[in-house]
């Protein structure tokens, strides 16, 4: 009977998405009162796994504690997230997006104060810079979990293959598509957002000056998107990257781009695939114009984060599941490097420790950490704003307006709406 008990909880908290008691206890009339507390996330069924399991674990260290579960798609949880955040239902404790501290929070009183839960959360395995993410007008509200950057990453069996360098300067690009031209094959590829990133990093370069000043108001003008815009429409009139409405993932494992723009979060699930068929996959410097690897015009951001509810009415439980989820060894080989190299001291020290500090999203973070990065505004994450930037640019790809003309157009409306 005990064993069907488990089997049968186990099989539910599994099937059940939202609101889901993910303990697989029965709280007996006999037993000690549970307190319980809710915890969110979102992720896909691997993730989800781990995650129940790590859930079981702390149950079991704490079982005077009762950890109710809500996880989802990542878009289901966020339009959630918006309803919950709307109407205070949020979890006790919950995996946030960066630019939810924007959002939620932009004077840090929208999450708990992290301080106060030191008792319970050990942040010395935080360095300040780090804590400073997750910091809002002098208050702690969420916890970095990763940190996470868009890289270059380079099938270099096929830049081999095509007598190409694997590439530092913009340049190099070019030349990589004159020798793959007849191919078929871009030399990179990316998507609109990591599109967007890659141009702007470029556009600083060129025009020497960040996109937004120190305040986080708009920099640029209209002549700097207007050297976005055409640099743009080069490195697809050239053929070293298609027209981010044409990207398609599936490319990487068919050969036909022999690289990427792409997070470090996603190298593993990017190029996996292709480390398997025996491919070399690279990770280059951050393009520049000189060639030498200064990180200028790149970004980094957390990757994702967690936070505590301003309403729990559970503050030291939720401190201690928080912790449980960032610095214990058990959800630290749970976990792995799936959501990043964490940047928990205590969870880098049992990775390093079971070798698990390795391949190629390891590399990628080991490249992103050669620079302290400036922190990337969640405006520049701003969908729409990148989807009315491409739209732009791409009337002025195809001749339906000037330059000029695009570019003034599309900084108007940025001002009006975005900055």
């Amino acid at each position: 009977m005990k064993i069907f008990r488990r089997t049968t909880a186990l099989m539910l908290c599994a099937a059940m998405i939202f609101s889901a008691g993910c303990s697989e206890k029965t709280t007996m009339s006999s037993q000690k009162t549970q307190v319980e507390i809710e915890f969110s996330w979102w992720g896909n069924d691997a993730r989800n796994r781990y995650t129940l399991k790590a859930v079981e674990l702390f149950e079991e260290l704490h079982p005077e504690i009762r950890v109710k579960c809500s996880y989802s798609e990542w878009s289901g949880y966020e339009k959630r997230n918006k309803i919950w955040m709307a109407s205070d239902t949020e979890a006790d404790v919950m995996q946030i997006n960066y630019g939810w501290l924007t959002d939620y929070s932009a004077d840090g009183m929208g999450y708990y104060d992290l301080n106060a839960l030191s008792k319970y959360i050990d942040l010395s395995n935080f360095t300040e810079e780090q804590l400073s993410y997750g910091t809002r007008n002098g208050v702690l509200n969420a916890l970095p979990i990763a940190m996470n950057s868009e890289m270059v990453y380079i099938n270099k069996t096929i830049y081999d293959r095509y007598g190409a360098d694997v590439p530092k300067t913009w340049d190099d690009l070019f030349r990589a598509a004159d020798a793959m031209r007849s191919a078929n094959i871009y030399p990179l590829s990316a998507s609109s957002k990591s599109m967007w990133l890659y141009l702007i990093s470029y556009a600083e370069q060129a025009q020497g000056k960040s996109i937004l000043d120190q305040n986080g108001s708009l920099n640029f003008t209209e002549k700097d998107f207007a050297v976005m815009m055409d640099f743009y429409k080069k490195l697809v009139d050239s053929k070293v990257m298609p027209l981010v409405e044409h990207y398609e993932r599936i490319k990487l494992d068919n050969e036909n781009y022999a690289g990427s723009v792409a997070w470090v979060s996603d190298a593993e699930s990017y190029f996996g695939e292709a480390v398997s068929k025996e491919r070399e996959i690279v990770v280059a410097d951050q393009t520049t114009i000189s060639g030498n690897n200064t990180g200028e015009g790149w970004y980094a951001k957390p990757a994702t984060m967690y936070a505590v509810s301003k309403n729990t009415d559970r503050p030291a439980e939720a401190g201690m599941l928080l912790d449980f989820l960032l610095n214990s060894r058990e959800m630290a080989e749970l976990q792995g490097i799936e959501k990043g190299i964490p940047l928990s001291a205590s969870a880098r020290e049992v990775l390093n420790e079971q070798g698990m500090l390795q391949g190629i999203q390891f590399e990628a973070s080991e490249k992103m950490a050669e620079h302290t990065l400036p922190q990337l505004s969640p405006v520049l994450e701003n969908g729409k704003l990148i989807d009315d930037f491409f739209a732009a640019a791409t009337d002025y790809i195809y001749e339906k307006s000037d330059l000029d003309s695009t570019a003034s157009s599309f900084i108007e409306k940025a001002k009006k709406e975005y900055f």
